[in-house]
């Protein structure tokens, strides 16, 4: 079971949320800056597990997070969706007029880039988080600065809300995996989700065969992406998400794509969140 977890961010940050809906049973988290620390953390076993965002049905995959799960050989046990909304805040008493500095994670300002247009006089500057940025607004009693962040920071660091879900596309859903170092502890008939990888050589078609046997065995490819290999100038290792009704199904196609892939690897057994 887990009862501790490493985020990145602060309490107020949205890996906290994801935190408080996706387990059943409360845990203690671990906060860390930097989504290596949340990965050192799990490694010398000072946690459970770590929350990691994966992609942005925006930005699109975060691939530095793919590469980190990959070569510390974490395993993916769970995910889950969160709907981002983006909200303005400052201490209390102040009008967004008064607002001369805005500091966010720079995935957020992108996000609200179009709502600071009709305030020009707003200086949109980056950061490393967006609760951090509301906890040192607190902490400080900083007047003329606004925070871009989730409603529970503005609630957690007693700031007011001067406009709600500013991010310019309204739904922005990021995908976040919780991985572990040991493997998925579901029993194999809750299983309907996986996440794998696998290089290939440079053959003609070689890429579509593999697509194919997945087709052939009822797996559904819900992500497919690409990463280069570093050792290896123009070659790319491919991660790939697939859905499923029966286990068995999986299993039959994860025994073919071994033999036909090199570097087969399977990252993740788990449950789909998104039905």
């Amino acid at each position: 079971m887990i009862k501790s977890v490493a985020i990145q961010g602060i309490k107020g940050s949205f890996h906290h949320i994801v935190s408080q809906n996706y387990f059943k049973t409360p845990v203690s988290i671990a906060p860390f800056m930097s989504f290596d620390q949340t990965v050192d953390s799990v490694l010398k076993k000072e946690t459970d597990a770590a929350i990691m965002a994966i992609e942005n049905s925006i930005a699109g995959s975060i691939i530095p997070n793919y590469a980190l799960i990959d070569a510390n050989n974490l395993h993916i046990v769970g995910e889950y969706y969160l709907d981002i909304q983006h909200n303005l805040m400052a201490l209390p008493n102040q009008k967004i007029e008064d607002i001369t500095e805005v500091y966010s994670h720079p995935m957020a300002l992108l996000q609200c880039k179009a709502f600071f247009k009709q305030y020009p006089h707003i200086k949109l500057i980056e950061d490393k988080d967006t609760a951090e940025v509301a906890e040192r607004i607190h902490k400080k009693q900083l007047k003329n600065t606004g925070a871009i962040a989730s409603a529970l920071a503005a609630e957690i660091f007693e700031l007011d809300i001067l406009a709600k879900s500013i991010q310019t596309i309204k739904h922005n859903e990021t995908r976040f995996v919780i991985v572990k170092e040991d493997n998925s502890e579901i029993a194999e008939a809750e299983i309907n989700k996986a996440s794998i990888k696998f290089e290939l050589d440079h053959k003609r078609g070689s890429l579509a065969t593999i697509l194919n046997v997945m087709s052939d065995c009822k797996l559904n490819l819900t992500k497919i992406q690409s990463l280069p290999i570093i050792e290896t100038p123009w070659k790319y290792a491919f991660f790939v998400d697939v859905t499923f009704q029966d286990y068995q199904d999986f299993k039959k196609a994860k025994s073919i794509m071994d033999i036909m892939a090199t570097h087969f690897k399977v990252i993740g057994q788990y449950k789909n969140a998104k039905i």
